[in-house]
């Protein structure tokens, strides 16, 4: 997906975890399959599975979640990835990778939610309790933003996808309505800010985990509601909103932050990504069918 990506595969890692944590050296080692695009997952063992940053882009997350997940996972409602491990550099590979504690479930799929209103309140409920959390020391989140920041980025991907039967006056429309909505004027709060279905887990469609914290942070916590619009049906939206409480200014800016980060997505990821491009189109249609 990108020209500074590295290759990680199964000998790869089982070299890494010999080399470092020999006592799991015997344990089976099997790539997951995965839509995510910062890391490659390796599962070891029964209980545990292996994150590898595949660019440099990623590398200084591994850092940043092994110093937030211990403090905010034992507050949140539904487990999140505990780190048991911190490798280093070493046969091949140059950037630190993590071992987390295994977390059961799937992914959901956009359009085929089996519970969609359990697991709207569900979704929601692990929003509040992350915003709950004392701000003070947090990160900045960087997508807890002003959408406005965005702008540039989000006309140039409209103006790419013109080229590929886009409707770009609908979204354009719908981008610049987004645009017009009142600023977070709050002070900021934790967000885990890419709430997308390749982060959420769910056993028997309700909510069992949240993974990827790469960009927790503190900032405008209107970007976590993405995923009423990538993930959630329309018929689930209202109990979604009505749990996490946002008013019309907040839910404004949380369309637009799922319209503009599906837009940004989509051309970049075209082909290189067919999940994610197509996770892309449903939440943009969705959207437009509002």
């Amino acid at each position: 997906m990108r020209a500074d990506e590295v290759d990680v595969d199964v000998p790869l890692v089982r070299r890494l975890i010999a080399g470092q944590f020999p006592a799991w050296a015997s344990l089976p080692v099997e790539r997951l399959e995965s839509s995510g695009t910062e890391n490659a997952m390796f599962r070891l063992g029964a209980d545990k599975v292996v994150r590898l940053p595949r660019h440099p882009g990623a590398v200084a997350d591994v850092a940043h979640e092994q110093r937030r997940l211990p403090r905010l996972g034992p507050l949140l409602p539904v487990p999140t990835p505990e780190p048991i491990g911190r490798g280093g550099p070493g046969t091949g590979f140059p950037w630190p990778w993590s071992v987390y504690r295994w977390l059961e479930g799937r992914n959901p799929v956009a359009g085929a939610v089996e519970k969609p209103g359990p697991l709207a309140g569900d979704l929601a409920a692990f929003i509040r309790a992350l915003r709950r959390i004392d701000p003070r020391e947090g990160p900045p989140q960087h997508r807890g933003v002003p959408l406005a920041t965005r702008d540039a980025a989000t006309r140039e991907a409209i103006a790419q996808l013109a080229y590929r039967g886009m409707d770009t006056a609908a979204v354009t429309a719908r981008w610049e309505e987004a645009l017009r909505a009142p600023e977070h004027t709050g002070p900021p709060v934790w967000a885990h800010g890419d709430l997308s279905p390749g982060n959420v887990l769910v056993v028997d469609g309700r909510l069992s985990a949240v993974i990827d914290f790469g960009t927790v942070g503190v900032g405008d916590p209107a970007v976590d509601l993405i995923v009423a619009w990538n993930l959630l049906p329309a018929s689930a939206r209202g109990v979604f909103r009505e749990v996490v409480g946002a008013d019309d200014a907040e839910w404004a800016r949380g369309r637009g932050w799922a319209l503009s980060i599906s837009l940004i997505q989509l051309p970049y990821y075209w082909e290189t990504n067919p999940p994610l491009a197509e996770n892309s189109r449903h939440a943009i249609a969705e959207i437009l069918a509002e």
